[in-house]
């Protein structure tokens, strides 16, 4: 090899390797397969379906859906709510509940879930990013840690991205609080009374420094 070749190959490898790690970073960080695992079989909205299909439209000004979720909404970083709006649901709807799940991760065999809020007035569709309570009415779930846990955001372990659905149903009722005590409670009492439901989804993913934390 000529000594202008190899000048010019010594030039050109470190920009190589830069963008062979680069695409090594990005696969790392890509979202896993589709959701087709026990994971996803357990999403409430596979399993809470709707009277003939009525769909509801739900947005976050925190991130696109299927887009990036902030480190500040997540539990690495501030875990502020980031906010949520819906259509409003049919005729006859007087409450909303909201279901976030990761059907990524699992615990005991079950997807994570990461937060719920029951009884939000058919009059609301819309929840303010930072929400610190409740609007009137309305009353927290239970999620993973056990019932009436506020706002939980991800907090994914180092590796692919996981997917985090805000599921939103409109209820022909209202939850009774003996049904608040678990996942399951929750969702038999919402057997039968949904009305129109939608989600957002967003990835989460875990910063640089997460290495060695518990996470979910």
């Amino acid at each position: 090899m000529s000594l202008r070749s190899s000048m010019m190959l010594s030039s050109v490898l470190p920009s190589l390797l830069l963008i062979t790690g680069f695409a090594r970073d990005v696969g790392a960080q890509s979202p896993p397969p589709p959701a087709t695992e026990v994971g996803g079989a357990q999403l409430a909205l596979l399993n809470l379906p709707a009277m003939g299909g009525a769909k509801l439209t739900v947005t976050t000004p925190a991130f696109k859906a299927g887009g990036d979720i902030p480190f500040e909404n997540t539990q690495y970083r501030g875990n502020v709510f980031p906010g949520l709006s819906w259509t409003a649901g049919p005729s006859g709807t007087k409450t909303y509940v909201i279901i976030m799940q990761d059907p990524d991760a699992m615990r005991d065999g079950v997807a994570i879930l990461h937060w719920t809020m029951v009884n939000i007035p058919a009059s609301v569709t819309t929840l303010a990013p930072a929400m610190s309570a409740p609007p009137a009415g309305a009353q927290y779930g239970p999620n993973i840690r056990g019932a009436n846990q506020p706002y939980t955001g991800p907090r994914t372990p180092p590796g692919p991205k996981h997917r985090y659905h805000l599921q939103v149903f409109a209820l022909g009722t209202t939850i009774a609080p003996d049904a608040l005590a678990s996942y399951a409670t929750l969702t038999d009492a919402m057997k039968g009374k949904v009305l129109a439901s939608g989600e957002v989804i967003g990835l989460g993913q875990a910063p640089p420094d997460a290495a060695g934390h518990a996470s979910h």
